[in-house]
């Protein structure tokens, strides 16, 4: 699953991991279930970087997107050599969205998931609050009714395995400890009140003989 970053135009389809050769290239991380019809050469892409960096506020040309041993690589425009390369590691890739999109089926908009009601098991248990974009995968920030906490969830199809905005809700799968503040899932034991909760306890003080 992917979702879409804050600017509600565009998807973010990938990252660089690392410099690969000599002649500015990069292996990928991949985002997208279309990686070759999203990689075409001349695609522009802007780049999540940080504003210390000098490629902040910028945008790169795809020249060359090919596999190599299975893994894919990418060649930009007016990025020459290794050093270059090196100055934009790690750097996010978004793309402006499709005028009639269809291979991003399984992409959503921040905007479409904040407000969603989470559902599990068929019971409303909180609400949407934001979405947050980590390098490894983005994380659906849910906040319960019950405990009021903030839960996060990671935005994969094994625990998100629906989202229906027309219907407003989003259905999760979460294992075992995630929602551990939600009814059923605490420590349901009484209070004890036996005397066995007694036998430490100092006894009372005898009365001063005057």
């Amino acid at each position: 699953m992917a979702a879409a970053g804050p600017a509600r135009t565009q998807l973010r389809v990938g990252r660089l991991v690392k410099a690969h050769g000599l002649k500015g290239a990069f292996k990928l991380e991949l985002y997208t279930d279309d990686p070759d019809g999203r990689f075409v050469p001349g695609a522009v892409f802007t780049l999540q970087v940080p504003e210390s960096s000098p490629w902040h506020g910028k945008t790169v040309t795809v020249r060359e997107f090919r596999w190599m041993n299975s893994h894919p690589v990418v060649f930009f425009e007016d990025v020459e050599d290794r050093t270059a390369a090196e100055s934009m590691v790690r750097a996010i890739l978004w793309v402006d969205q499709d005028e009639n999109p269809s291979a991003e089926e399984d992409a959503w908009y921040d905007h479409q998931l904040v407000g969603l009601t989470v559902l599990r098991d068929g019971t409303d248990v909180g609400r949407v609050v934001r979405v947050d974009h980590l390098p490894a995968q983005d994380l659906l920030v849910v906040r319960t009714h019950e405990a009021e906490a903030e839960i996060l969830v990671p935005f994969v199809s094994a625990i998100v395995p629906d989202v229906d905005v027309a219907a407003g809700t989003v259905t999760v799968t979460p294992p075992a400890g995630l929602f551990e503040e939600l009814p059923g899932d605490g420590d349901d034991r009484e209070p004890s009140t036996s005397d066995e909760d007694d036998d430490d306890a100092d006894p009372p003080a005898a009365d001063s003989e005057v």
